[in-house]
């Protein structure tokens, strides 16, 4: 079992920036992908960004295309979190973002079926 609590939400101007962070807790998550969603008011959940490890040391990313170029995902294994630095932030970008984790690890993480999600964080983008 793996407990995931996001954190870093907030109100931030049309151009600014959050980063979010995702604490993880129970069972070893070094090797989880990682990935984190958001949905907007209305609107289906939503592909943000994810990483995933292929072989013993290699790490791929993935974004969406919305969030290309202004968002980065890491992550601390040391410290269990999994972080989303979002810069150049735009009103569309408002919504809850949730953290989620799986033990799948080929593939294209967009389309996994994620087993642990997180309650949640509020972003919201002011025009």
């Amino acid at each position: 079992q793996v407990q995931l609590v996001e954190s870093g939400g907030g109100l931030v101007q049309t151009g600014g920036s959050l980063r979010l962070s995702c604490a993880a807790s129970g069972r070893t998550f070094s090797r989880y992908t990682m990935g984190w969603f958001r949905q907007a008011p209305g609107k289906e959940r939503e592909f943000v960004a994810a990483f995933r490890w292929s072989g013993p040391i290699s790490m791929y990313t993935y974004y969406a295309d919305s969030v290309k170029g202004r968002f980065t995902i890491s992550r601390d294994n040391a410290k269990n979190l999994v972080n989303l630095q979002m810069n150049s932030l735009k009103p569309e970008d408002t919504g809850v973002y949730y953290c989620a984790a799986t033990g799948t690890s080929s593939g294209d993480p967009r389309t996994y079926e994620y087993d642990y999600w997180g309650q949640g964080t509020q972003v919201t983008v002011s025009s």
